[in-house]
């Protein structure tokens, strides 16, 4: 949206723009907003980085959470300056982020170890090299929700085969955040002009993002309880503090 004071990053040059007005509160961070709702993703991500290290998760998890802290902050980047080169920090780790839960959905089950991992690395090389020439715009989103689509499939076939009503809470807690992320987000994109004359803009894009933040924890810790039970680890859902659910396992001990 328009400008409030100088930018210090120049004109913007990115391709999208979100309803928030830029550069409000400083001449350093476009959308303000939109650039501090990363921060509950990072913390989450980190949470469960701690927790997957803490109790010797496969190193996929540990990549996993932080791909979501890199995706955070190439997404706060990208806000904050609203310039096509940051905007590439935002967009590429987003598919590199999918390529690995595409990898952790599909790998439990491919007999060939090294094909998957070396296909779905080059896939993300290739399309980060060709994104950062051709600015694929809508072809991305295209793209993007179609690797999404893929996932579906795998991720309703774990929710099934899941007993655990705990373990199941988080599957439909990760449907529900994406759901009410989604809406804030369409809202903030297709309403901006009724919105933007509101007594107060509700940032729909920034509670995306925080929504989004919780959609990922839930993902991976229902995967992490998903995994654990493929190797016997007897896992089990509990709270930290009571509000926030993390995985426990304990693993056999070896004779």
């Amino acid at each position: 949206m328009a400008d409030g004071i100088s930018s210090f990053w120049g004109p913007v040059t990115s391709t999208k723009e979100c309803c928030e007005q830029n550069y409000i509160y400083s001449s350093y961070v476009a959308e303000f907003y939109n650039t501090v709702s990363n921060i509950p993703c990072i913390l989450l991500a980190l949470i469960g980085l701690i927790n997957a290290l803490r109790q010797r998760f496969e190193k996929r998890f540990s990549v996993l959470h932080i791909s979501n802290m890199v995706l955070a902050m190439g997404s706060m980047l990208y806000h904050a300056t609203l310039q096509r080169v940051q905007q590439q920090s935002d967009e590429t780790p987003m598919v590199w982020e999918i390529l690995l839960y595409m990898y952790i959905l599909y790998s439990p089950d491919w007999h060939y170890r090294s094909t998957m991992p070396t296909f779905l690395f080059l896939y993300g090389a290739i399309f980060a090299i060709g994104h950062s020439y051709f600015n694929f715009g809508v072809g991305f989103k295209i793209h993007y929700v179609a690797l999404c689509l893929l996932c579906i499939p795998r991720t309703y076939k774990y929710y099934i085969y899941t007993a655990d009503a705990s373990a199941r809470q988080l599957a439909k807690l990760y449907v529900a955040t994406l759901v009410l992320g989604s809406v804030c987000g369409l809202c903030d994109r297709f309403f901006c002009k009724q919105i933007s004359s509101w007594p107060i803009n509700p940032q729909g894009h920034a509670l995306w993002h925080v929504f989004m933040g919780f959609n990922s924890y839930y993902a991976n810790t229902f995967l992490m309880f998903c995994r654990a039970q493929q190797r016997n680890w007897s896992p089990k859902v509990v709270y930290f503090m009571g509000i926030l659910p993390y995985v426990k396992i304990e693993k056999p001990k070896v004779q």
